[in-house]
Formats: structure tokens, sequence, C-alpha cells
């Protein structure tokens, strides 16, 4: 089957292929066409994996030292939680008798970022070499891919580069001829956002309906069919095979302590040259912007630094900030998913927070009153308030449902409706209540 890649390198611009990457590492030599096993190996592709196994001649790598490299490199899942991938293998039991899986998060729904897609389309043998690697750290022998389902040709392009990898003897029984075997199996969702919580993930994979489970207890210790299961982003297994190849300690010295490697960044929204931009964790988000072309249609005014469930951020502040876990939280928001949505000044503060609270009210799974019935109000209330007809204590109805809603959920959807609106408040308050006294907008035009 021949994809139709028009829609995703309409103008060379909009995902990876456009040269402004800095020490690209998951995106490199990619063209959009190169994305099969021959073109994968001729890149160094595959060459990790056979060193943990010895299959050129080398003595190999126990699973307790690839879990040492990766911990030695501060990799970071690449998700949103930011938890430190080394450690997270670990938690899987070495020595449970039954079955155990591994699981790849590949249901890209947050709202700005298209990071994922662009790995699965263009560089996925680098996936199943990463997913490979980590079921020989864990033990592990069977693995799914979780695609999101609004992404199908995504799937199926997977699917292919799955049937090149068994043809290739590079996943299966006794891959290159040594004693470990792994199976990889592709899976679709049905595009609902819910699902890329890693509970409600795994109920879909079970056939279930996508709905978040209690924790305790986690994954590790009761997941997929109720087994030790490991979950993990796209790019975090996309990260693997140059920390093998390289090194956990060179991957660190790629960011910044405690933040290693390189990250994927989808910048969206009002830049010149939006795109996904990979760059060394520590980067000024100043070189970032620039790499996106800079501000377009106006001054900067404000930055959701980590995918839209991220508190936004003002341009004086996020202009001061470096891109990494550390200083994004330190300031108040989130790396999240990598998705950095730029606004300017033309943009009006209420119509931005009520697309997004439409969007979070649209897809809560409904299982928790507090999300159910608070997204609900924070976009009814938001609604009057854009719409000329907010109360004098709109404002602190909103800060009072946000702060009910956090942290009284199974999952964390609550908190990132609760989020942006708290984050919208602190910074830019003054708006909303010009909107609220005046009925009408603070910003002279917006789109």
């Amino acid at each position: 089957m021949t994809l139709d890649l028009s829609r995703f390198q309409a103008k060379g611009i909009e995902t990876c292929f456009h040269g402004r990457h800095v020490g690209a590492q998951i995106y490199a030599g990619l063209d959009g066409r190169n994305w099969r096993y021959a073109d994968y190996v001729a890149r160094g592709g595959y060459t990790a994996l056979r060193k943990i196994l010895g299959l050129d001649g080398g003595p190999g790598m126990t699973p307790e030292q690839v879990i040492a490299e990766v911990k030695a490199s501060a990799l970071r899942g690449r998700g949103g939680a930011g938890f430190p991938t080394g450690l997270k293998w670990s938690f899987m039991p070495r020595n449970f008798p039954g079955a155990k899986y591994l699981v790849c998060n590949s249901d890209e729904g947050e709202p700005g970022t298209c990071k994922d897609r662009d790995i699965l389309a263009y560089n996925p043998h680098i996936v199943i070499e990463g997913m490979a690697i980590a079921a020989y750290a864990m033990g592990i022998r069977t693995g799914y891919n979780y695609i999101h389902g609004e992404i199908f040709e995504i799937y199926e392009r997977f699917e292919q580069a799955l049937d090149e990898a068994r043809a290739a003897g590079m996943l299966g029984e006794r891959i290159g001829g040594s004693e470990f075997s792994f199976q990889l199996h592709a899976f679709h969702g049905f595009g609902a956002y819910i699902c890329g919580e890693e509970t409600a993930l795994l109920e879909s994979l079970e056939g279930k309906k996508g709905q978040p489970r209690f924790k305790p207890p986690f994954p590790a210790s009761f997941g997929l069919y109720g087994k030790p299961t490991t979950i993990n982003n796209t790019e975090t297994f996309a990260a693997v095979p140059w920390i093998i190849n390289h090194g956990g300690q060179a991957y660190l010295e790629c960011g910044k302590p405690n933040n290693g490697g390189t990250k994927i960044f989808s910048v969206v929204g009002d830049v010149n040259q939006p795109g996904n931009f990979e760059i060394p964790l520590g980067t000024p988000f100043a070189k970032l912007l620039e790499l996106a072309g800079g501000v377009k249609g106006g001054a900067l005014k404000a930055v959701i630094p980590g995918g839209s469930s991220a508190p936004v951020l003002p341009a004086k502040v996020m202009m001061d900030l470096t891109m990494d876990y550390d200083a994004i939280a330190k300031a108040g928001s989130m790396l999240g998913s990598g998705a950095v949505i730029v606004m300017n000044d033309t943009r009006c503060m209420v119509k931005s927070l009520l697309r997004l609270s439409y969007f979070y009210q649209h897809e809560s799974c409904g299982q928790c009153t507090p999300c159910r019935e608070g997204t609900g109000w924070l976009w009814r209330v938001i609604h009057r308030i854009e719409h000329g007809q907010g109360r004098p204590d709109d404002l602190a109805l909103l800060d009072s449902v946000a702060a009910n809603i956090k942290g009284r959920t199974i999952c964390a959807l609550g908190d990132a409706a609760a989020m942006p609106v708290e984050g919208m408040l602190k910074h830019f308050r003054d708006e909303f209540a010009h909107h609220v006294e005046h009925k009408t907008c603070a910003v002279p035009q917006y789109v």
C-alpha cells in the first residue's frame, strides 16, 4: 500500500522535513520516503538490538546492564509525566512466573501535539527496536502498540513495518538466533482522548470501555489482563536505540542534568513555520521560537508549553525559560507532551480558554462526578463570559470549580481541565474581568 503523504508534508514545513532540528537523533536523516526496514538498517538501525543480544560477535548485555544504561541517560517519559524511564523499567518484577506485557502509548490526542505520528509514519522501526530492547531488559515476550484511531493510515504503516521486522528476524521467536523472543502487535483505538491515560488504554486494549482504573494497583503489578505491564510513550521507546549505541552518559550530555537527550516539540499556533522540532532538552525557548520562524501576526502574548492541559505562561516569563522539565515546572507549568502553543497579542484569552474547556468537557469519560459535572460547569461559565453574559461572581466561581476538580478524580483528565483555567485566571485575569464588566473583549481584534 502506498500512503498519501500530502497532508503530512503539504509545504515541507509542517512536520519534520524542514532541516531545522538541533542534534536530531530520532528524526535524523528522514525524508518521508526512507521509512522501510532496509532504509533504517542503512542508517544504523537494529545495531542496538544486535548489540545487547551479542549477534555481531560482541559479549552482549545483560538485562540489568540495559536498565542501568537507561537510568544513566536520565531519559524521562516523553508522553507527559516525565517519569524516569529506567526507574520505571526496574519496577517490572524479574521473576514473575506468568506472562508480562509491554505497551507503547501512541494514543496521541493532546491538542497541539503531533510528534508521535511523525515517528510512526517516517521512522517506525526505531520504535520497534526500542520496544524490543525494553522487552529484553524486563523479560517480556509480548508487546502492543496502541495507536490513535484517527490516524488509521499510520496504524497501517506500522503494521507494514512489523511485517518487515518479522521477515528480517528482528521480531518473533529466537530473534537473530538468540534465546530472546518477542512478539509485537499493533492495535488501533477509536480516537478517545481518555485512552491516552494508561489504565484507560489498558481497558480499551482488553476490549472494554476506555475508562481509567483506580490506582493502586499500578500497571507494573496489575496491568494488561491483570499481569505486570510497563507502558511508555512512542518517543520514549524511540530514544532507546541511541542510548544503547552511544551510552547513557553520552545521552545525558546531549541535554542537561536530570533532563537527558533530545526532545521533540510540536510548535503550533501563531508562528511563521510551525512543525516538529527535535532539540536538546535545556535549549532556550527563544531559540525554539526562532527555529519556528518567530511569532506570526503580532507580538508574543502567551505560550502553553506542554499541550493544552498545561497552564499558560505569559511572554515575559516564557522568553526567559529553557525547554526542559524542571525549568518549566519551576515557572508554574509543565513540559507535558511537548506541544508548544504560541499565542500572539491578537488572541483573546477568554475565547482561547473557551475552546480548551469545550474539548475537556467533551472528552471526559463521565466516570468521576467532579470531572463529569465540573468540566461542564467550566465550559458553561466561560461560554457566558465570552458571550457578554458574565456575572460579577463568575471568576470566583471558576476558581472554586477548578479547585474542586483537581485531585478528586481517578485520572488526571480533571486536572487537565482545571489547570488551563487556573493558569489563564492567574496571568490574564484582567481580560476576564473586562469581559464581565464591559460585556466585550479587551482585545480590539481577534480570530
